[in-house]
């Protein structure tokens, strides 16, 4: 796969864009609704993609060789689907033909955004963890 086609992959659904808070004791990751800082709701994006690595510190490149370790990818993550060999969903931009068909059945976190690492307090993350299905 060419890099182009490996970042087609990505459906803008923003769920890696989100907070996630891993307990110290067993490993088991908690997802929130809490955006990264340079996140646009919206469009699901980043607002500095090309940027990004530089001003986030922790922002995660999904790379083919990420995706192999990565525990945290929802399971709806189209570059999980393919790394475990399963099919595209029917909603998957690159099915639908259409970049809204991700949030017309619900998958993105478009209006779901509970708050922003800007905004929400350390010690209230706890407050923003989310059992988002699918």
């Amino acid at each position: 796969m060419t890099p182009a086609e490996w970042e087609s992959l990505c459906d803008r659904c923003g769920r890696c864009c989100l907070v996630k808070l891993e307990d110290e004791d067993t490993g088991e990751i908690h997802r929130t609704d809490i955006a990264c800082r340079l996140f646009d709701e919206g469009a699901c994006g980043c607002r500095s993609y090309a940027q990004r690595h530089r001003k986030v510190s922790d922002c995660v490149a999904l790379t083919p060789e990420a995706v192999r370790r990565i525990p945290w990818l929802p399971e709806t993550c189209a570059y999980a689907l393919v790394r475990d060999g399963r099919d595209l969903p029917d909603w998957h931009p690159l099915r639908s033909g259409s970049p809204d068909s991700v949030h017309e059945a619900g998958i993105s976190v478009r209006g779901r955004v509970g708050g922003s690492e800007r905004t929400v307090r350390l010690r209230d993350y706890v407050d923003h963890i989310v059992d988002w299905a699918g």
